[in-house]
């Protein structure tokens, strides 16, 4: 397999055919590639099958790739979210976002998180939780499916229609309680109430008994690259609660404060 063409010429002496191999196997399950047959996979990428197989075993057994199940072929595994964690502690988001979701805990009480979109999926990157037996028990490094969680649907919703069918138009939105949307027209309604509002909510969308709200994070260059959320007890996002109110103006709030300190000005006069 030729060596990837960003690489300078200069220094392509230097390159490891198998490491490119490596990488390019990670790259092409990254974008969605399960590699369920591998004869086809192998083939795609102009790897040797037998060599390829290696490359899997390899990737697994060091965490890189993990089965989704036994005939789900593989996605990214939880060593590599590790090393992507690592890598993007020393990016502004995250370093900055901490405080802002300890803040969001002391104001507020309830669990709070900071993720990222990955395709179908989103990925925690930070959690702080309150002294309360109900704190939350995301960790960091967890996947969870973007269409059924107020991260995802915040950050979902700030995609233009093209590329949100793209990546559902005939895929299958799975149902995890009574309120998850299934269907690729529900989910759109659904995101548009949520663009329009600002903010993501869900009173046992997900999860039985656990409600949710999430606003998106801009950088300086106005792109979503993130959301915050808080999550707690279902009754706490009950409207019978009588704490909505102060809920969504504490986290736009602090959304706001946390995308200004990463650079963006762009908010409009009726926006959080």
């Amino acid at each position: 397999m030729a060596p990837d063409a960003s690489v300078d010429n200069g220094k392509a002496e230097y390159t490891v055919p198998p490491v490119v191999r490596a990488i390019a196997v990670l790259r092409y399950i990254a974008a969605g590639n399960r590699c369920r047959n591998t004869s086809k996979a192998a083939k795609a990428l102009g790897i040797n099958r037998t060599t390829f197989i290696r490359l899997l075993a390899t990737l697994e057994a060091e965490a890189m790739i993990e089965l989704v199940d036994e005939d789900a072929g593989y996605r990214l595994g939880t060593g590599l979210i590790a090393l992507a964690s690592e890598a993007l502690n020393d990016r502004s988001i995250m370093r900055v976002a901490r405080p802002f979701l300890c803040r969001l805990v002391d104001e507020l009480q309830l669990s709070a998180h900071l993720g990222i979109l990955d395709g179908r999926e989103i990925v925690y990157l930070l959690r702080e939780t309150p002294n309360s037996h109900l704190a939350s028990n995301v960790r960091e490094g967890t996947r969870l499916p973007a269409h059924a969680t107020t991260i995802g649907r915040i950050l979902l919703a700030q995609q233009p229609n093209v590329i949100l069918r793209q990546l559902y138009d005939g895929k299958t939105l799975d149902s995890f309680t009574e309120k998850t949307r299934t269907t690729l027209n529900a989910l759109e309604a659904q995101l548009e109430r949520d663009r329009e509002d600002g903010i993501a909510w869900s009173e046992a969308n997900f999860e039985p008994g656990i409600g949710s709200a999430a606003v998106a994070v801009y950088d300086h260059l106005g792109s979503p690259v993130g959301a915050i959320n808080v999550t707690g007890h279902a009754s706490e996002f009950s409207p019978e609660s009588g704490k909505l109110d102060r809920i969504e103006t504490v986290l736009k709030a602090t959304a706001r404060d946390l995308s200004e300190a990463l650079g963006y000005r762009g908010w409009a006069s009726d926006q959080m």
